[in-house]
């Protein structure tokens, strides 16, 4: 498997004001999702590239920040390796149900990225 960026991620503490501000700029089509904690997951449809997303951060005391996804094969392998190479493994490998796994990992510079392993392979 190629190491694609797959999906970009919105955290942020105004949901609605982004949204605002993001759709309006770029003309973007969307699709309103509920997670299982009942708030929204907004699915950024740009038309090209990698699709993307925004949700109210789950940190509030945390500034808004895009996040980058790259596609892989094996999130704890993965994970496992950058931190051997002097990353830090900030989320472990997390479940998304029924379409893949997670983590969350900061390069030895202080960049931080997400690895995304998803279910169906291929």
């Amino acid at each position: 498997m190629q190491n694609d960026f797959c999906h970009i991620e919105l955290n942020t503490t105004d949901l609605e004001g982004a949204k605002k501000f993001y759709f309006e700029l770029f003309s973007w089509d969307k699709e309103e999702t509920p997670m299982p904690s009942g708030e929204l997951y907004t699915v950024i449809k740009p038309g090209k590239g990698p699709m993307g997303g925004m949700m109210k951060s789950p940190e509030p005391s945390a500034p808004p920040t895009w996040l980058v996804y790259i596609t892989i094969d094996d999130v704890e392998a993965v994970s496992k390796k950058a931190a051997e190479l002097g990353g830090k493994i900030l989320l472990g490998k997390t479940p998304v149900p029924e379409i893949g796994h997670f983590s969350v990992i900061q390069d030895p510079q202080g960049a931080v990225f997400a690895l995304w392993e998803p279910t169906e392979k291929g």
